[in-house]
């Protein structure tokens, strides 16, 4: 018997190099010319906070920032943010502690299920970069692209007011001047 070779259907995407600091960390790839910037930063970068949803740019799951912009990374060629800052909810902690908007969110039930909840983490952080006393009209108004089938949205508006709150004054949820728990035994951080 002979092993016979696989000829693909379609024609293969030539490969090209990519670059980006992603989370702070400068990040040079070989990826599909047509690579999306979701399957690139999932596949090759590692970050698998960002979901893949829809693939159609309907429920916000796959969103991150992009040089401070959130962007719908299942609609976004690769090589259109070679070179750009992006964020993805993985770059949102402070090392192995959660940033205000995360524990916000534990905190006041603004993640169920949890699936959607990066991309309502990184639209949210955008909002509060730009506004630190956001109106539930504002917060609405900023999460509209996002889409989430457990929590009837107002927990998260909650969320998101509160971590407002905490970045305007400063005051965490708990009196604690320590961190709130110490980083996982495995946690290797930067």
């Amino acid at each position: 018997m002979t092993k016979s070779e696989r000829t693909p259907m379609l024609p293969q995407a030539d490969k090209v190099g990519w670059s980006a600091s992603v989370n702070g960390r400068a990040i040079s790839k070989s990826v599909e010319s047509n690579a999306v910037l979701l399957d690139v930063l999932r596949d090759y970068v590692g970050t698998l906070g960002v979901k893949r949803g829809c693939d159609m740019g309907t429920c916000g799951c796959c969103a991150v920032l992009v040089d401070g912009v959130p962007r719908l990374s299942c609609l976004t060629h690769a090589q259109e943010v070679d070179g750009a800052d992006i964020t993805t909810v993985e770059g949102l902690a402070e090392g192995a502690h959660l940033a205000p908007l995360q524990e916000t969110f534990t905190t006041y039930g603004g993640s169920q299920c949890g699936f959607c909840t990066p991309g309502f983490l990184v639209v949210a952080e955008a909002l509060l970069q730009s506004n630190d006393n956001p109106t539930d009209e504002e917060i609405k108004s900023a999460i509209e692209g996002n889409l989430c089938r457990c929590t009837g949205y107002q927990p998260i508006v909650d969320s998101i007011r509160a971590a407002a709150e905490i970045l305007r004054t400063g005051e965490a949820l708990c009196d604690s001047t320590q961190p709130q728990s110490d980083p996982h035994p495995g946690f290797k951080g930067d």
